[in-house]
């Protein structure tokens, strides 16, 4: 885990992590959130909507923007204020994800960080964007 403070978040500093997708996370995610529609847990029915399998969660993917924020950038000292995504592509069970976050600005007044985030696959294929709000003790 990161400690970054508010002082030594610049412009530019840059953190990353790969994660691989398993069956198991899509289980756990459905059962925290209720979300059983077929495209996500029926393979037929993801194939007879031309995707090669299951497709993930788009908020299970972006969801690896909490441990962005809060386990590499800024890490432990972060409280996040908000994050905006985009899903730019789907994401399957078995994809080696790359988390990435940059450093855009950083504000004292809010004591908080603006962080732009992406995630690409084993492709190299960006899957997610996003603007995560990181909030930081002084």
């Amino acid at each position: 885990m990161n400690h970054y403070t508010l002082a030594e978040m610049t412009p530019g500093l840059t953190e990353e992590f790969t994660v691989t997708v398993t069956p198991e996370m899509m289980d756990a995610f459905r059962a925290i959130t209720g979300d059983v529609s077929p495209i996500h847990i029926d393979a037929d029915y993801a194939k007879g909507r031309g995707f090669p399998g299951r497709v993930v969660y788009g908020m299970l993917g972006a969801s690896f923007f909490s441990t962005l924020a809060g386990v590499y950038l800024p890490g432990e000292h972060c409280l996040l204020h908000g994050v905006e995504c985009k899903f730019a592509k789907p994401i399957f069970i078995g994809d080696t994800l790359t988390v990435k976050g940059t450093v855009v600005s950083v504000s004292e007044i809010g004591s908080e960080a603006e962080i732009k985030a992406v995630i690409t696959n084993q492709d190299g294929k960006r899957v997610t964007r996003g603007i995560i709000k990181a909030g930081l003790a002084k």
